[in-house]
């Protein structure tokens, strides 16, 4: 018997080319970023020029291209594309906004809330004990948790580490040190039943998380609470529409690397959702 292993698409492959739903200024400003960062480093030669790495590195991002089809459409090799993408999101994460930053900018231009949310990102099954850490109950999938801040018009202002999925959102707060951060600038955070617990400072001063009431099974919810939670659910709407702009960016559907390099990724998209909105 004869074996035949050969590539089913063929030895050349077919090449077609397809629409990037992005703004010519939101390839233009990473391409810029590329130019800026070969001068930097003395590079005086790519594969492409940095446009076209440019655009290759956001269609990886907004559509999750597989980088082997990229390369073989482009004439370089499936690594040397993975490297275009790790460079990119590196020099975009490095411009992300810090947690303090952030607070100081939006008291400084007269805001007086933020709005506070979290969210799993899917990751891969991973076998034995690599597992079980980023299992989220909660979810029921494993995953990466993420906690957000986003201004009362929805733009995203903040986000956290990567996390196991099986951290609680307060526990990730504590960490960041949330609460105390958000009251030494003189600012409240709007938060879902999720947070609740999350300040358990003094009680006699102001509240700097502010949430819901929740319901106790010997212990229904009055009318006054639940329109409460009412209003406080219109509130908090735009962190969600702030979390469906991050989302849209394609390789975050389930991510494939390695969950240690989820941080950069998720702030370097952060930097490309907030200039995709502001456009």
């Amino acid at each position: 018997m004869t074996k035949n292993n050969s590539s089913v698409e063929g030895s050349d492959g077919l090449v077609y080319t397809a629409r990037l739903p992005l703004s010519s200024a939101t390839l233009n400003w990473p391409a810029d970023l590329i130019r800026g960062h070969l001068k930097r480093i003395g590079s005086r030669w790519r594969a492409l020029p940095a446009g076209k790495i440019a655009t290759i590195v956001l269609a990886v991002l907004r559509c999750d291209q597989r980088p082997g089809d990229l390369a073989g459409g482009n004439g370089v090799h499936r690594t040397t594309v993975t490297r275009w993408v790790r460079e990119v999101v590196g020099l975009l994460a490095a411009r992300a906004p810090r947690l303090d930053r952030a607070l100081k900018k939006i008291a400084r231009t007269g805001g007086g809330i933020v709005l506070l949310d979290g969210s799993v990102i899917r990751t891969r099954r991973r076998t034995g004990k690599e597992n079980r850490k980023n299992y989220s109950g909660k979810n029921k999938c494993h995953g990466l948790l993420v906690i957000a801040l986003t201004d009362d018009r929805g733009r995203l202002l903040w986000i956290s580490a990567a996390r196991p999925g099986r951290t609680s959102e307060i526990t990730a707060c504590r960490r960041d040190k949330l609460t105390r951060k958000v009251r030494e600038v003189g600012l409240g955070a709007i938060a879902d039943l999720g947070f609740v617990g999350l300040d358990d400072g003094d009680p006699d001063a102001d509240p700097a998380v502010i949430t819901g009431y929740k319901a106790a099974r010997n212990r229904p919810l009055t009318r006054g609470q639940k329109l409460s939670n009412t209003a406080l659910a219109a509130v908090r709407a735009p962190v969600e529409h702030g979390f469906a702009h991050l989302k849209n960016w394609r390789v975050l559907g389930k991510v494939r690397t390695d969950p240690a390099w989820a941080t950069a990724l998720v702030r370097a998209l952060l930097v490309l959702t907030n200039r995709e909105v502001a456009r």
